[in-house]
């Protein structure tokens, strides 16, 4: 089991707001007689890619399949998978495979939460400079030559360091454990949250500056903006256990879906509907997009990706 984990608790800004209703007491059990759960409670971690997913299944699964309400609950990864395992939520959408223990406590011994699929989307983290400056400086993608240029990161904040532009505060990440496992020359600077590191690397990005930050894929504002690794050895499995010790970059990571178990077996068309739940990279990017840049809610972004793309997702749709 890897921890390429990303526990995210910082709203983006400008999102607009996620709809965040109580979480349904109804069990997901409670079926229809047409075989659809009643009510369909979707947990959504705070990053917009994660969003872009649960609002293209909860106008799907209210409008094609005929679920009466969806409700798309806001919570961290730890606190989705205890409401996955008390019933209290029917579906994660998009796991980075970042709570190994409660996957295990979860899935293997209680049995409460079971597998829902590949979502189509492979999550990727690692250490990104602009390719303008890679362009000038090929030899910063190998870390073993990153002190090299440790003095072009330099800021007023990193005490003759090169400033590395870490991830949000709550995220879990290795990279503290990378810079002193290499005893490399850098110092991480918090950005507060998500949208503030975005937004920061954007104005880096558009002054031409150099800069080394912790990013990601998938990711919209990547549509915008030409970044390229730093490569570390290759990730192996247990090469970041214990923690501390990890020298290996970030894992490629499938994202996973997962279902209480419940849910999965008595939600009817809409448990088979979330299985079929499957896309790329690129389709998750445009709808992101369409609400972190272009500012539409993310219903009116769900529904315009709908209707341009109806040959997707009718094959999503259980048939009758």
């Amino acid at each position: 089991m890897n921890r390429n984990q990303r526990i995210r608790t910082s709203v983006l800004a400008g999102l607009g707001a996620l709809s965040m209703v109580a979480l349904s007491a109804c069990s997901a059990a409670d079926t229809k007689s047409s075989g659809s759960a009643d009510e369909v409670t979707i947990t959504v971690p705070s990053w917009v890619g994660a969003r872009a997913n649960a609002e293209v299944a909860k106008k799907l699964l209210e409008d094609e399949v005929g679920v009466k309400k969806v409700n798309l609950q806001q919570l961290d990864e730890p606190i989705a998978w205890d409401a996955l395992n008390n019933g209290k939520a029917d579906a994660i959408l998009e796991d980075w495979d970042g709570q190994p223990k409660k996957q295990k406590l979860y899935i293997d011994e209680k049995k409460t939460v079971v597998k829902g699929g590949d979502l189509g989307v492979t999550g990727h983290i690692g250490w990104f400079v602009p390719k303008y400056y890679a362009d000038k400086h090929p030899e910063i993608l190998d870390y073993k030559n990153l002190n090299k240029f440790a003095k072009d990161f330099k800021s007023n904040r990193s005490g003759g360091k090169g400033e590395f532009i870490g991830a949000a505060p709550s995220y879990t990440t290795y990279d503290e454990f990378l810079i002193k496992n290499h005893k490399l020359n850098f110092k991480i600077k918090d950005t507060g949250n998500e949208a503030a590191q975005i937004k920061e690397i954007q104005r880096k990005y558009a002054a031409k500056e150099p800069f080394i930050s912790y990013w990601w894929e998938p990711l919209w504002a990547n549509a915008d903006m030409d970044l390229v690794e730093v490569k570390f050895p290759e990730f192996k499995e247990g090469c970041n256990e214990p923690e501390a010790a990890t020298k290996c970059g970030y894992a490629d990571t499938p994202l996973q879906k997962y279902f209480n178990a419940d849910f999965a077996k008595d939600g009817g068309d809409a448990a088979k509907f979330l299985k079929n739940f499957k896309w790329t990279t690129e389709e998750q990017n445009e709808v992101a997009m369409s609400i972190a840049k272009d500012k539409m809610s993310g219903e009116a972004a769900a529904e315009k990706w709908i209707k341009d793309n109806k040959a997707t997702w009718e094959k999503w749709i259980p048939k009758k």
